[in-house]
């Protein structure tokens, strides 16, 4: 079983920057692709971003691309998701997951094995 404990999201104004954290408890860490999702109020949870268990490589929603960065930490076991140029429209609970599937990428919510509980990000106009 792995614990994912995200941390960093507050209220932040439109065009702004904040950087997510999302710490694993698992020395196992490198071998799982790991991916942030979000999920605004009365909406479905989303792709975000993800980044690849061997060679970093990321991906993606078009929505987010050039304005956030995914990363990660293998000697720390955490994955960061840096946001910048945020809108209000970025407005979420943002939640780490944690993936075995070698399939890339990894969109889909079934593709994940473990879930953190959320950090909310509010970004006001």
């Amino acid at each position: 079983q792995v614990q994912l404990v995200e941390s960093g999201g507050r209220l932040v104004q439109a065009g702004g920057s904040l950087r997510l954290s999302c710490a694993a408890s698992t020395d196992a860490f490198g071998t799982y692709t790991m991916g942030w999702f979000r999920q605004a109020p009365g909406k479905d949870r989303e792709f975000v971003a993800a980044i690849f268990r061997w060679t970093g490589n990321t991906n993606y929603a078009d929505s987010v691309k050039g304005r956030f960065t995914i990363s990660r930490d293998n000697a720390q076991n955490t994955v960061y998701l840096q946001m910048n140029s945020l809108q209000p429209e970025d407005t979420a609970v943002y939640y780490c997951a944690a993936s075995y599937s070698s399939s890339w990428p990894p969109k889909m919510r079934h593709e994940y094995a473990y879930w953190g509980q959320g950090t909310q990000v509010t970004v006001s106009s």
